[in-house]
């Protein structure tokens, strides 16, 4: 199974990334980054909403990593959407990743009112070579066809919260009719999967942990995953997953568990009530 793609604007993105989400020290940073380094990751995922960036590029500078060994994905807020806003917001994460370049810009949510100028702003960004490729985040079919309405190009990636509790087949399968790399937050819902029968049983078959199989069966999907974890070992063995293949029967059996069951926001409620809101 190759480890990285081929984006539909011709960037090559790695399968399998690092989420940042609540790393908030940088003694945090610096311990999960240099294991994922160590193990062989080379997408790391942040978002201005994390308050994290800045750690992030501290990181990439004290470990000395060249800046074309990594890929480095980051996200605009609601509150900073808009065309001028985005624009200013897009300086401010450079500055804070230490970089001239993000290799993937993200819309973090849609709302409404700002919804065709932030885009605007994320195609100029990319023409003037601030960022490599755009994409968003949180969009349904519905914003995506909405936004194809007036964009010069189309996103490349569509980061969605997927599990097997919460596949979105039907989405996952529009991305990649337009050609749009659906990529996997909370991979694994937030650990509300891994104690699943089904996924223990499989995982007893190919002697593998369940978080092992759930990323296992999103990369067989064609779908992309930035697992995060503070725990070297849980690290190592998010990224020990390409030794192992699941079956047709097996995939058809985790498809089966969907449940539509959300554990982050949903997004048109977002877009309707332009940010986010607590969910539990």
């Amino acid at each position: 199974m190759e480890k990285n793609i081929k984006l539909s604007d011709g960037n090559i993105m790695p399968m399998e990334g690092f989420g940042t989400y609540k790393l908030d020290t940088q003694e945090k940073m610096d311990t999960a980054f240099k294991s994922a380094y160590e193990n062989g990751y080379r997408l790391f995922d942040s978002a201005q909403l994390y308050k994290n960036e800045d750690l992030l590029g501290n990181s990439i500078k004290k470990f000395n990593i060249k800046r074309e060994n990594i890929f480095i994905t980051t996200k605009i807020p609601e509150n900073k959407q808009g065309y001028e806003e985005t624009l200013n917001a897009i300086e401010e994460s450079l500055s804070n990743l230490q970089t001239n370049y993000i290799d993937l810009l993200l819309i973090h949510w849609p709302i409404h009112s700002k919804f065709f100028e932030t885009w605007r702003a994320l195609e100029d960004a990319k023409i003037a070579g601030k960022v490599k490729s755009i994409g968003v985040s949180n969009y349904h079919r519905a914003h995506l066809e909405l936004l194809k309405t007036q964009a010069r190009e189309m996103p490349v990636v569509n980061q969605i919260e997927n599990h097997p509790y919460l596949s979105q087949a039907a989405l996952i399968e529009y991305d990649k009719s337009q050609n749009i790399v659906t990529q996997a937050w909370s991979p694994m819902g937030r650990g509300s999967v891994l104690k699943d029968e089904v996924l223990q049983s499989i995982a007893n078959t190919h002697n593998k942990s369940t978080a092992q199989v759930v990323l296992r069966w999103h990369l067989q999907r064609g779908v992309a995953i930035i697992p995060k974890s503070k725990s070297d070992k849980r690290i190592q063995e998010n990224q020990n997953i390409y030794d192992f293949e699941l079956s047709d029967k097996e995939m058809e059996m985790i498809n089966s568990l969907n449940k539509n069951q959300r554990n982050g926001d949903d997004p048109e409620l977002v877009y309707e009530i332009e940010h986010q809101y607590p969910t539990h």
